[in-house]
């Protein structure tokens, strides 16, 4: 089988739509090469991919190897395209043998020249859309945290390409884990400060309190000085707990973020 197809998920802010990587391995002069409109970051994973399967073992195939990025139309960034092109030179050279060309499930991870997986940002939102479509997600242990906030979500946690390899060729296969089955507890709320503190302004702590109160927009304006910022930093302390989906959709922002995301928060 010189033809293998993985299924994965490219960032697109909140949104995650579906990417088919597509590895064809044919006669020719050795090469590598990507398509489907990959950004840098994915050009260089040719690099990651050839140094994670030599350094795991595995042979890298002396032939012409097309990796397409399909549809070609959504840009492709980031390194969480590294595991499913990796795995689908395994299986389009004939080094692990799944039961068809199409494997089953969606990847994403980005590998070290060693062949570790490495966390990725956006995980969230690829895992509520993989959830939607009744897929099984398999991603880098060091994201599993985040993605078990997905209620119900099918999640392969796994650490190197090596592990990945054995659960698709049936050796060794991953344990499968759901999604919420461990209630975060919440964090204490830090009042910060405190909307009673505020002399006057008595028309802007009472919209305050009925945007609050309502769920409303807000939008202050007027001239410096006129305490717009005082008002809006008091503003969450009296804000309601958001609910479940209000707290996945603001996890869900972080996550495709360079902030920083713990999942101990949400």
């Amino acid at each position: 089988m010189s033809l293998a197809r993985l299924q994965s998920r490219a960032p697109n802010g909140l949104d995650a739509p579906p990417v088919c990587v597509e590895i064809h391995l044919s006669g020719g002069l050795p090469s590598f090469t990507i398509v489907g409109l990959p950004e840098a970051a994915v050009r260089e994973s040719r690099e990651r991919v050839r140094s994670a399967l030599i350094n795991s073992g595995f042979d890298f195939p002396a032939r012409r190897i097309t990796a397409n990025l399909a549809p070609a139309d959504i840009p492709k960034q980031g390194g969480r395209f590294d595991l499913p092109i990796a795995l689908g030179i395994l299986a389009a050279s004939g080094q692990i043998k799944p039961a068809a060309a199409d494997l089953p499930g969606e990847y994403l991870g980005e590998l070290g020249l060693g062949g570790e997986l490495r966390s990725v940002t956006g995980v969230l939102p690829s895992v509520l859309a993989a959830k939607s479509s009744n897929c099984t997600v398999m991603l880098p242990e060091a994201n599993l945290a985040e993605a078990t906030l997905v209620e119900g979500a099918s999640l392969l946690a796994t650490e190197s390409l090596i592990q990945a390899a054995a659960h698709l060729s049936g050796s060794v296969p991953i344990a499968e884990q759901t999604g919420g089955q461990s209630p975060l507890q919440p964090k204490e709320r830090s009042v910060g400060r405190d909307l009673g503190d505020v002399c006057g302004q008595s028309f802007g702590v009472r919209s305050l309190e009925i945007a609050a109160a309502g769920g409303h927009s807000l939008m202050m304006v007027g001239p410096p000085g006129c305490g717009k910022t005082m008002l809006a930093e008091r503003l969450a302390g009296i804000l309601p707990d958001m609910t479940s989906s209000e707290a996945l959709a603001t996890a869900a922002v972080y996550s495709v973020s360079h902030l920083g995301f713990d999942s101990r928060y949400w």
